[in-house]
Order: C-alpha cells, then sequence, then structure tokens
C-alpha cells in the first residue's frame, strides 16, 4: 500500500499542477490556484517525509500535516467551484479523488494512534 500512496498522492499533485495550468489568467483564479498549488502538492511531499519518521509521533504528525493539506486542498476547490472557473464536471473527480485520500490518511493516523 506504501508505493500505491505514493504513486496516488504524486498523480494528485500533477492533476492540481494542470489544474492551475488551465485556469484563468485573472488575478482572482490566480490567487486561488496558487493557494491549492501549494496544499495540493505538499500532500504527497509530507506522506514521503512520514515514511521516514523517528518515531509513531513524528509519523503521526507528518501524516496529520498530509491531511490539512487536504483540507485545506478541499477548501480552495470548493472556492473554485462556486466562482465558475470549470464546469463542475471537471472539478468532481478531483473533489472525489480529496475526500478519498483524506478517508485513507484519517485511517492511517488513528491505526497508527491506536497502537501506542
Amino acid at each position: 500500500m506504501e508505493n500505491d500512496l505514493k504513486q496516488r498522492t504524486k498523480a494528485f499533485a500533477v492533476r492540481i499542477i494542470r489544474l492551475f495550468g488551465a485556469l484563468p489568467k485573472t488575478v482572482e483564479a490566480q490567487v486561488l490556484g496558487k493557494q491549492i498549488l501549494r496544499c495540493g502538492t505538499s500532500v504527497g511531499a509530507q506522506y514521503r517525509e512520514a515514511q521516514h519518521a523517528k518515531s509513531d509521533a513524528d509519523f503521526i504528525s507528518k501524516i496529520e500535516g498530509s491531511l490539512q493539506e487536504l483540507e485545506e486542498t478541499s477548501y480552495w476547490l470548493e472556492l473554485l467551484d462556486e466562482m465558475n472557473f470549470f464546469d463542475r464536471e471537471k472539478l468532481t473527480p478531483l473533489q472525489t479523488e480529496t475526500k478519498e485520500l483524506i478517508a485513507i490518511f484519517v485511517t492511517i493516523a488513528k491505526k497508527v494512534k491506536s497502537r501506542r
């Protein structure tokens, strides 16, 4: 699962980067885009850092960092949707993936916390 999640979070980052590239060049779209670009690409980076955690507490901290970035990504996706920069059908798969990743990271954090 570790490699699957590494690939999945990297693919998520690529999708976020492509979304940013497809945004209109208006000030509003670019401000929102830079926010989602930062947090959406941080998810996988934090997950990779977690793979080299020094302890369970360090691991949980990094996993929860990924979770925070996913929650923030979800927020920016909602704003992009409400601003109508894209057709809703374009954003829905990315919103679904964000929710699925949140569920996975919550499960990982709970599992590690329960064994402490």
